[in-house]
């Protein structure tokens, strides 16, 4: 009975351990980009599901992760607002350091690749239609 329970225990402080990094290299990722941040995101919401209702919980319902990784997980997409602000921004800092800052030309054409390949998989990704707030006056009589 106790072999059953060991490896059990052992997937389940893996999948969180897994969980954190993921969490970690999620929220660098925000700050760089050739790290992406929701698949590692997605990835951590995944391993916490399986291992730890706690931190699931804690990540779903985080001010900043949380609404976007329900968003996703509900197939609603992301604002497009989003998609023009992680584009600009990625391949701004991109296309900075591939011609500033790095030298070996296959280098720069993999960072490009990239970045093409993040473009692509970001515009096929549904794109949610962000109501407009009815807080005005009109509204309300």
């Amino acid at each position: 009975m106790e072999n059953n329970i060991q490896p059990n225990i052992v997937a389940r402080y893996c999948l969180i351990v897994i969980g954190w990094v993921s969490v970690v290299l999620g929220v660098i990722g925000i700050f760089l980009p050739l790290l992406p941040t929701t698949p590692f995101l997605l990835l951590a919401a995944s391993c916490f599901a399986k291992s730890s209702q706690r931190f699931h919980s804690w990540l779903l319902n985080q001010p900043q992760l949380g609404p976007y990784i329900h968003l996703y997980l509900d197939g609603k997409g992301i604002p497009m607002k989003a998609k023009a602000y992680i584009l600009i921004l990625m391949w701004f800092t991109i296309s900075t350091s591939a011609l500033f800052f790095v030298d070996p030309v296959a280098l720069k054409l993999m960072m490009f690749g990239i970045a093409a390949g993040v473009t692509v998989y970001i515009l096929r990704m549904p794109t949610l239609e962000v109501q407009p707030k009815t807080g005005t006056l009109d509204n309300q009589c």
